[in-house]
């Protein structure tokens, strides 16, 4: 699998439209809104940026129940404005991955419509029915009753969002399709149009919803990952360049399956929760976390993957809550010199480089639940909403952070000493150093269970960096027999190596040059 040049340095810049920039004051954010601040991402130190999905849609699940994959929605912006965005971007160097949803869709897609109708057409296998409206789909959700149609449709999450058909590995109802039954080859080839269509149009590569769940009844994912080899042959023949980063949380399979890149998420295997989310996160101050099955599963994913695909650590995203409910003043810089230092690409989630919190207390908005307060809009100034939208407090698409003393790009800008600032900085020692790059080697020399620090040596070519992260409220000792010939740069104190040991201050994070 060859990986496309641009992603050896890319660092991503997450954008959730509805809320990042209003430029027409009807309460939610748009494509201009993303092109006025294409100069303040790539001043962050970003060069990449992924948009969550901006395709026409009842808005029941935040677009991700698509109601057109071809047709940007209209409340952001037309299909030009779109292209002009991709433009833009690739004026300054930068990338844009837009959000792919393969699958499910809207019931008020056409093709659901069309799904719908008794008798037999094109769409009749687009989607996963079973033969009588009695039978639901065993260990998944399902519609039934709504239309003339014989038999209950899966549904993929929420019940508006039906369960597009790309077979199951190993059918064992009369309804059910094997994954080289025309129905479901017909579904993938769909799915590979859109991906034409807006490759065509500039895009550069896809961010994957749900990447790991569109083979049903698939017995270790080898369905699934045999459908994306098939899709990562098409690309390699048209478009190279593509990038693709999977939603899945197992980076053995995914990376085998032909992804370029695979989250690590707050759900599944990977221990991620570990570090920022949990009850004593291993990023707290008060430090009582523990790093230790996090890097052990991290290794094995690792070793999985051949050490040659991106494993991604993001610091948040829309799904998540706010790396700032749990994690505090130079922390949230420590936690940032982690992220920035490890292999894989980094993302950044909008907001989290100014330590944007979690609105508590917000009604759900577009199916956001809990998710809802970590889907604010961003916090530019301090005139109206925030610099976010000329609209009537009452149109915003979700509420702002109502405390006066709310972080701000503004007052953030203006201290050298904030976590906007410390990002830059860290972006920029990045990639100063190769070894710290996307593509260097890790090894952990300590990441011991209940303790800290957590400690790791990056390398590429000549070059090998021990990076020390000790986000808890004390001093810490750790048996290291490396030599460090000097600090490349750090966060909080110091480091001091001394008989085969070295001492970390509290709350510090250190790059060591070996």
């Amino acid at each position: 699998m060859k990986q496309p040049a641009w992603l050896a340095d890319a660092i991503f810049y997450e954008i959730y439209p509805q809320s990042f920039l209003d430029t027409n004051g009807d309460g939610i954010g748009d494509f201009q809104g993303i092109i006025d601040k294409l100069d303040y991402i790539a001043g962050l130190g970003c060069n990449a940026i992924w948009i969550n999905p901006c395709f026409e849609s009842p808005f029941g699940d935040a677009g991700y129940d698509v109601a057109d994959y071809c047709t940007a929605a209209s409340r952001y912006g037309t299909n030009a404005d779109l292209k002009r965005l991709f433009d833009e971007a690739h004026a300054r160097g930068m990338h844009v991955m837009l959000d792919l949803v393969p699958g499910h869709t809207a019931v008020t897609h056409p093709w659901f419509k069309e799904s719908m109708k008794p008798g037999r057409n094109e769409f009749t296998d687009r989607y996963i029915w079973t033969n009588s409206i009695w039978e639901e789909p065993q260990g998944m959700g399902c519609i039934r009753g709504i239309s003339d149609r014989d038999g209950c449709c899966a549904v993929n999450f929420f019940s508006h969002q039906p369960a597009l058909n790309y077979g199951f590995y190993k059918p064992d109802r009369p309804w059910q399709q094997g994954m080289d039954d025309p129905g479901p080859r017909a579904t993938l080839e769909a799915m590979k149009d859109v991906m034409r269509f807006w490759l065509g149009m500039g895009c550069d590569g896809f961010r994957v919803d749900m990447a790991g769940s569109l083979v049903k009844h698939d017995e270790d994912g080898k369905g699934t990952i045999r459908l994306w080899q098939k899709v990562r042959a098409f690309l390699d023949d048209e478009y190279p360049e593509a990038a693709m980063i999977s939603e899945w949380g197992e980076p053995d399979k995914s990376l085998l399956g032909g992804f370029h890149m695979d989250f690590l998420l707050h759900f599944g295997p990977s221990h991620y929760n570990d570090l920022f989310r949990c009850e004593e996160p291993f990023f707290s101050d008060r430090g009582k976390g523990d790093v230790s099955e996090f890097v052990k599963k991290y290794l094995d994913s690792y070793e999985k993957g051949g050490r040659k695909g991106m494993i991604c650590i993001p610091s948040g995203n829309h799904d998540m809550d706010r790396l700032a409910r749990s994690i505090h003043g130079v922390n949230l810089k420590i936690a940032f010199a982690f992220l920035l230092s490890m292999p894989g690409a980094p993302f950044i989630y909008y907001g989290d480089e100014i330590g944007m919190r979690y609105v508590e207390g917000l009604d759900s908005v577009e199916g956001g639940y809990n998710r809802t307060g970590s889907r604010s809009p961003m916090q530019w100034d301090s005139t109206t909403n925030a610099g976010f939208s000329a609209a009537a407090k009452e149109k915003l698409y979700i509420a702002i952070d109502p405390d006066e003393g709310r972080p701000t790009v503004e007052h953030a800008m203006a201290d050298e000493d904030s976590l906007y600032h410390e990002v830059r900085r860290l972006i920029a020692v990045r990639r100063a150093h190769k070894a710290l790059t996307s593509g260097g080697s890790i090894e952990f020399v300590y990441a011991e269970k209940d303790a800290y620090p957590l400690a790791y040596v990056r390398g590429a070519d000549d070059e090998r960096v021990l990076v020390i992260v000790n986000p808890a409220n004390r001093a810490v000792s750790f048996p290291c027999k490396l030599v460090p010939k000097g600090k490349i740069y750090g966060v909080g104190g110091e480091a001091a190596a001394e008989n085969g040991t070295i001492r970390v201050d509290a709350r510090t994070a250190v790059y060591l040059a070996l």
